[in-house]
C-alpha cells in the first residue's frame, strides 16, 4: 500500500460498502478504516467458500485489525430487505452514513447467443438494481453527513464500437451503473442549499488480481499481470477524502487520481513493467 496524502480525516465517517467480503470492495473497507473510519460490508459470503478466499465475517476482522470500526451484514444486494437491513444497522451502530461504495458486481461476457438469461439477469439484478437499491436507501442519511459521497465502481462511458460490441450485456450493466451515477449526480446537484453529495465513479486502469481474475484460464499469468487491489483502496480514499462537490459527476481512474495524488511510482502496485490494460479504457 502507497502511503497516500488525504485532505481530511476519516474518523467517525461511517462507509457502507456492497460485496466487501474480499477483493476490491474490502481494499477500499481497509483504506478507509486505516484513517479511522466505521465500515458496514453487505455481502452474502457468510461461511468460507471453496474457490473464494475469505467472508463478511473475516472481513469484519481485518477492518477492525487495521484500526475502523466494523460490523457484518449477510445479505444480497438485490434484496431490498437485506439493503434496509444494512442501512439500518449503520445508523444504529455508528449513526448515520456518509459514504456508500457501490463495489458489488457480476460479470458474464459470453456472446450474446451463447449467454444465459439468468446471467443477464444477475448482471443487471446485483449492478444496476443493486446500485439503486443502497444509494435510495441510504439517500436520506447521506443528506445529513458534511461530506457524503456515492462511489461506484464503474467505468467512464467509451462509445468505441470495440467495447460496444465486446460483450454488450455487461456493458449494458456497467455502464447503467456510471448512468444512474451521472444521472444522480445532476438530480441532486444543489438541493442542499448548495451542498451536493458527491456522486463519482472509480474504475482501475489495469486488471485488479482478485479472485475473479485468478479463477480465469489461465488466471496465474492473469494476476501476474494484474495490480494489487490496494490500488483501488488508495485510488477510493484520496477521492472520497475531497469536498464532495468537487467530484460530483466525475468518473475516474485509479492510476490517475494517484497521479494527481502526488504518487509517482505505481510499481509498488504490482503487475510488472506492462499490466494488463483493463477492459472499457484504450490504452492510447
Amino acid at each position: 500500500m502507497s502511503d497516500v496524502p488525504t485532505e481530511s480525516p476519516f474518523t467517525d465517517r461511517t462507509m457502507v460498502v456492497s460485496g466487501g467480503s474480499r477483493g476490491i470492495g474490502l481494499a477500499i473497507a481497509l483504506a478507509a478504516a486505516r484513517r479511522g473510519a466505521n465500515v458496514v460490508l453487505l455481502a452474502k459470503t457468510a461461511e468460507p467458500h471453496p474457490r473464494l478466499p475469505g467472508t463478511v465475517h473475516t472481513a469484519v476482522a481485518e477492518v477492525e485489525a487495521a484500526g475502523g470500526k466494523a460490523v457484518a451484514v449477510v445479505g444480497d444486494v438485490r434484496n431490498e430487505d437485506d439493503v434496509a437491513r444494512a442501512v439500518d444497522t449503520a445508523v444504529a451502530h455508528f449513526g448515520g452514513i456518509d459514504i456508500v461504495v457501490n463495489n458489488a458486481s457480476a460479470i458474464a461476457t459470453e456472446p450474446t447467443e451463447a449467454l444465459s438469461v439468468k446471467k443477464f439477469d444477475l448482471m443487471m439484478d446485483i449492478n444496476v438494481r443493486g446500485t439503486f437499491l443502497l444509494t435510495k436507501a441510504a439517500l436520506p442519511h447521506l443528506r445529513t453527513s458534511a461530506n457524503p459521497h456515492v462511489l461506484t465502481l464503474a467505468p467512464p462511458l467509451n462509445t468505441n464500437p470495440h467495447w460496444l460490441g465486446a460483450h454488450p450485456s455487461y456493458t449494458l450493466s456497467k455502464y447503467g451503473m456510471t448512468l444512474l451515477s451521472l444521472g444522480w449526480a445532476e438530480e441532486f446537484r444543489g438541493e442542499r442549499d448548495g451542498a451536493v453529495i458527491g456522486f463519482s465513479c472509480l474504475w482501475p486502469q489495469t486488471y485488479i488480481a482478485t479472485s475473479a481474475v485468478a479463477n480465469l484460464p489461465g488466471g496465474d499469468d492473469l494476476v501476474d499481470a494484474s495490480r494489487s487491489p490496494d490500488i483501488m483502496g488508495d485510488a477510493a480514499v484520496a477521492i472520497l477524502a475531497r469536498p464532495a462537490h468537487e467530484v460530483n459527476g466525475r468518473t475516474f481512474i485509479d492510476a490517475d487520481v494517484l497521479t494527481a495524488a502526488g504518487v509517482t511510482d505505481l510499481s509498488t502496485y504490482g503487475g510488472g513493467d506492462d499490466p494488463l490494460w483493463d477492459i472499457f479504457l484504450d490504452k492510447s
